[in-house]
């Protein structure tokens, strides 16, 4: 897959983005990125310098953030993401770095999830619930395992 550098105006050529993840909780990101990759409602979504203006609705998914070669990740809960030209932004329910993920925890989440879209079909379960619970536990483990 090829990528071209978009111009910004004035024909300046933009090498980062600035990236800021923001949650009820506070910052949890903020940093120079040359690429942010997110999982939108619509699709996937990269993001380069001089991107379009865009807001999207963000699933349960992970942020992908590319500097010098390499890639950090960053587990989010849904939310929103506002791209302009040099910034972008996330405005997510919660998001962790993999350092933060306790596994253990996420497993446990995972398992009760699990046990409960099994019920769903002979209780009164909120299966929609269940889905999403599973959705965000497997998510945390699988960016945990990417550190």
């Amino acid at each position: 897959m090829t990528h071209r550098l978009l111009r910004a105006q004035g024909g300046v050529s933009l090498k980062t983005l600035n990236v800021s993840v923001v949650t009820p909780d506070g910052p949890a990101l903020e940093g120079s990125y040359e690429m942010v990759s997110v999982r939108a409602e619509s699709g996937e979504l990269g993001i380069l310098p001089g991107h379009i203006p865009l807001v999207a609705p963000l699933t349960i998914s992970a942020v992908r953030l590319k500097k010098d070669g390499q890639t950090d990740y960053l587990a989010v809960s849904g939310g929103f993401v506002e791209v302009r030209p040099e910034q972008v932004t996330i405005l997510a329910q919660a998001a962790e770095q993999p350092s933060e993920i306790d596994v253990d925890r996420a497993k446990r989440a995972k398992e009760r999830a699990e046990q409960r879209l099994n019920l769903a079909k002979s209780e009164d379960i909120d299966h929609r619930r269940a889905e999403l619970a599973l959705q965000r536990a497997v998510n945390r483990i699988d960016i945990s395992e990417n550190r």
